[in-house]
């Protein structure tokens, strides 16, 4: 008896999750240029369920064949959201040390001090704050420093004449964890013309990762924070704290 009960119990079952699993498909691709192709998609596989259960057999052999090339064409198309999602599996949060809301402060005074000495001396830096996402692969990309996180050290990274100049430096919580590291470039062809490497590379680590990135643009002293894949434009220090705080601080607690 218990078994008939069972299998009875099994096909809504496996709807159930079926849907839950494409809503969740659906919530990570929201927002995206990706989005509106996913829907269509959903469009067809209700049309290849119709097509079965009322029997037509030309639409549902041709809907067949659509599916089984379209796999190729699918990773095409979501390969920026698929890489994105990869990056953030196993993903672990940078204040899993329980860092205080004011040691979290000290340290974004740090960065603001360092950012606005370059901008004043026409010095341009790139630097990168690890959240959620490890930014391994970069890092590795990079000279190891692991160095506690000061105004002083982001200044000589970024000297002129400094071998470690060039590339991004990348933080973890109060460590500056490695310099002269390689960013991905922006692949959005809205940006790709219009502004130069540094901002492409700001963008790109953006794009791929939850980073929080802040540039000094070595050619107009422009100060802009990247998060989420676009810009924050600073127009005084004040702002600059205020973003950061408003990133790093209700994310850390969120973590706790």
């Amino acid at each position: 008896m218990s078994f008939v009960y069972w299998t009875k119990i099994i096909p809504p079952l496996e709807i159930l999750i079926l849907w839950f699993v494409f809503y969740r498909i659906l919530v990570f691709f929201e927002g995206t240029r990706s989005f509106q192709v996913l829907k269509g998609i959903t469009v067809l596989i209700v049309a290849f369920l119709v097509s079965q259960l009322a029997g037509l057999d030309t639409l549902n052999w041709l809907l067949q064949k659509f599916f089984a090339i379209s796999i190729i064409a699918l990773l095409i198309i979501f390969q920026q959201e698929l890489r994105t999602g990869l990056a953030r599996l196993g993903q672990q949060h940078l204040f899993n040390i329980a860092l205080e809301e004011s040691e979290i402060m000290a340290i974004v005074d740090e960065i603001a001090s360092a950012v606005y000495k370059m901008q004043k001396n026409k010095v341009g830096c790139l630097i990168a704050m690890e959240r959620e996402v490890k930014l391994k692969t970069y890092i590795e990309s990079g000279i190891p420093i692991d160095g506690k996180v000061t105004s002083e050290i982001l200044q000589c990274i970024f000297m002129p004449h400094s071998p470690l100049h060039d590339g991004g430096v990348i933080t973890r919580a109060e460590r500056v964890v490695a310099a002269s590291c390689l960013f991905p470039l922006s692949e959005n062809p809205s940006f790709s013309k219009i502004i130069g490497t540094r901002h492409r590379a700001a963008l790109g680590l953006t794009e791929q990762t939850d980073a929080i990135v802040i540039m000094v643009s070595e050619e107009t002293g422009e100060i802009s924070v990247a998060a989420d894949g676009r810009f924050i434009p600073i127009v005084n220090r004040e702002r600059l704290i205020n973003i950061l705080k408003n990133l790093l601080v209700k994310q850390g607690k969120k973590g706790k």
